[in-house]
């Protein structure tokens, strides 16, 4: 099989991208490496306003479809928000449209010729997991990462519910590391599942994002929250800050204080806990080696800030543990944004 950039390359449909920015310019670097040409931009009707997106003026979608008539639509942001991914169903009912999957951090590919050189290990990944709705989410991501075709994400989604009620199962002394806690609203998730608990340590490294963190939760009794950076080191690292969820370890002026999983335990003990660190994941598992060797917490792990999160992260943790049950869950979204892997 094929997969998306290769397809696009032999297209002689026009390709028009939907949606302007990062995520943009991202897909545009994918297809100028493979020297596919675009022929247009449309956007959301609120967002069009005349604007100008690499070299394209932007038009609105009745535009496009007026000027390409038959084309390739190519989705070029995020969303969980349920109107627009019920407009993205509607267009995709009228044209050929993918939402194609480049990684939020770093340059790997998810295409044939990675799937034929991680064939063996994504086997193995796959042998692991602990259920067959994991083995379903896991083939219909692959493919989905393959081909861009939005239909394998809907046809493995989860309600997040399911996840407390029948993977995480939180009893009533739970310690909850949140690593990534961005404003609050994974602590205010974990409250609403878990009725009771010990002690709840929030970590968020972004300043602008910390501060609002502190608000949401300054009525929460048992909880601390750092602003720092998880990482596979305690000191200063180089932090790229947004005041978003795009804030991560790089090449930024600011220098932040970063702090491993086995400091973190030092003082608590954690029986739960949730990376969501913008790629930082397996750097994060390394800093809790002795935590995760000698507790074995339960964890929920961000699995899709890079391609190669799929293999590394169970990997890395089964390093560590050999007896942990591996899940993976995906949430509705597109691209394939919310997605974990649960280690229980």
């Amino acid at each position: 099989m094929k997969d998306l950039w290769n397809y696009l390359k032999e297209t002689t449909k026009p390709i028009v991208l939907y949606g302007m920015g990062n995520g943009a310019d991202k897909i545009i670097s994918v297809l100028n490496k493979y020297d596919i040409k675009i022929s247009g931009v449309f956007a959301s009707d609120g967002f069009v306003r005349q604007k100008v997106f690499h070299g394209f003026n932007v038009t609105d979608y009745k535009t496009a479809k007026q000027n390409f008539g038959d084309m390739i639509v190519l989705v070029c942001f995020g969303t969980a928000l349920p109107d627009v991914i019920g407009n993205i169903k509607r267009i995709a009912s009228e044209q050929e449209l993918y939402a194609p999957d480049v990684p939020v951090y770093g340059d790997t590919l998810f295409d044939m010729q990675y799937v034929s050189d991680n064939k063996k290990q994504l086997e193995q990944v796959y042998n692991r997991l602990a259920d067959d709705v994991s083995k379903n989410v896991f083939k219909n991501v692959v493919m989905y990462k393959l081909t861009g075709k939005i239909n394998y994400l809907f046809d493995c989604e989860t309600p997040s519910d399911e996840v407390y009620e029948k993977i995480l199962k939180f009893n009533d002394s739970e310690t909850y590391f949140d690593l990534g806690a961005y404003r609050g609203d994974t602590v205010a998730e974990f409250l609403a599942n878990a009725h009771k608990y010990d002690k709840i340590v929030a970590v968020e490294p972004d300043f602008k994002t910390y501060n609002k963190l502190c608000v949401a939760t300054q009525n929460i009794k048992d909880i601390i929250n750092i602003n720092a950076c998880v990482s596979d080191k305690d000191g200063q690292i180089a932090f790229d800050m947004h005041g978003s969820r795009g804030s991560n370890i790089g090449e930024g002026s600011n220098i932040i204080n970063s702090v491993t999983i086995d400091a973190l335990s030092r003082d608590d003990t954690p029986t739960y806990i949730k990376m969501d660190i913008e790629g930082a994941e397996a750097s994060a598992i390394v800093g809790g080696t002795d935590t995760i060797r000698r507790y074995k917490p339960k964890m929920q792990i961000a699995a899709y800030h890079r391609s190669e999160d799929l293999i590394l992260i169970p990997e890395k943790v089964l390093n560590l543990r050999i007896d942990y049950e591996i899940y993976i869950r995906h949430f509705p979204c597109l691209p394939c944004w919310d997605m974990s892997y649960y280690f229980i």
